[in-house]
């Protein structure tokens, strides 16, 4: 589980080609300490398990449906990525629980800035725009951000200085892709209705 608090910005150094996946070459400092094989650690929002680690870089394979359905297909090398590794059991929850599986993705429709922060305009997917409340939890790119404003096709999100300077949303412009996912409670409710509606027939 991680929390959406993104511990550093890393940077993809090495993209490989396998076919029915890729691997990926991530430098991190901070999260490639203490790091051995089979870790976990989120890249933009998505769990990857870390496959070799030397130095301040580590390895991660992703299969085509993920490359399909977040937005890793279109890194590069020197795309700069947010990275966190999973919450320790007892620490602070600084943000909201984060799965590491991403819902779907959006894109950046605008920017608005203001003198102390900016206003971010993502679309948002269809299916995705029911679990989307104004004040409540949303996961872009791995970052946890309350939602400002939620309308049926997108909504907004207001983002501080730290934000802007310490992750990949201080850089991205409109068009690029970001990967979404939702609160994962509000899923779970969702189910839980839909059984208790089946269960009163």
């Amino acid at each position: 589980m991680f929390t959406g608090i993104v511990e550093e910005l890393g940077e993809v150094t090495a993209v490989e080609n396998l076919g029915d996946a890729s691997r990926f070459r991530l430098r991190g400092p901070v999260v490639t300490e203490g790091a051995r094989h089979g870790d976990s650690i989120a890249v933009n929002g998505v769990c990857l398990t870390v496959v070799e680690h030397e130095g301040d870089e580590f390895t991660a394979d992703v299969m085509a449906e993920t490359l399909k359905r977040s937005s890793l297909g279109a890194l590069a090398v020197g795309s700069r990525v947010n990275l966190e590794r999973p919450t320790a059991v007892g620490a602070r929850l600084g943000g909201h629980i984060v799965q590491g599986h991403v819902d779907g993705t959006g894109e950046i429709l605008a920017r608005t800035p203001s003198e102390h922060w900016e206003i971010v305009k993502i679309s948002l997917p269809a299916d995705l725009s029911r679990y989307v409340v104004e004040k409540g939890s949303i996961t872009v790119d791995g970052i946890s951000l309350t939602v400002v404003e939620a309308a049926r096709d997108h909504f907004t999100v207001s983002l501080i200085p730290t934000t802007l300077a310490l992750t990949t949303l201080g850089v991205k412009q409109p068009g690029d892709p970001v990967n979404l996912e939702v609160d994962v409670i509000a899923k779970y409710v969702e189910r839980l209705l839909a059984h208790g509606q089946e269960a009163g027939r």
